[in-house]
């Protein structure tokens, strides 16, 4: 498994989310934080582990690549909102479920756990 393919889509990830953000998005930055944190995760544990969880919880993929408690807490953060924006539920869109504010925080928050993978690779 190469590490460098995961880590390549996850910064197209990131960018898909930026991109969305400047189009007000907001739930598909939300999805492509997640995703773009997910494959981040995932290819440190290709380069440290020689596998991969085949599992969307940032949480569980962060303590695999024994990451600090910052950067699980972070994960914390994000988790969510990978199911929340998914499928609606009873009249809620996904499109309805993330404002600016809580964009505003994913990216934060993604981009800083993607650095910190970029860091330990």
């Amino acid at each position: 498994m190469e590490y460098n393919a995961w880590l390549k889509q996850s910064t197209k990830d990131f960018e898909v989310a930026k991109k969305n953000y400047l189009n007000k998005d907001y739930y598909v930055v939300a999805f492509f934080c997640q995703q773009a944190v997910e494959k981040a995760l995932k290819a440190l544990s290709i380069k440290k582990n020689k596998t991969i969880l085949k599992i969307h919880d940032l949480v569980k993929l962060a303590r695999e690549v024994q990451a600090s408690l910052e950067i699980i807490e972070k994960c914390s953060k994000i988790t969510p909102v990978y199911f929340e924006v998914r499928y609606p539920e009873s009249d809620e869109l996904p499109a309805d479920k993330v404002n600016k504010r809580e964009a505003d925080e994913l990216l934060l928050l993604s981009e800083e756990v993607i650095q910190w993978v970029k860091k330990n690779i």
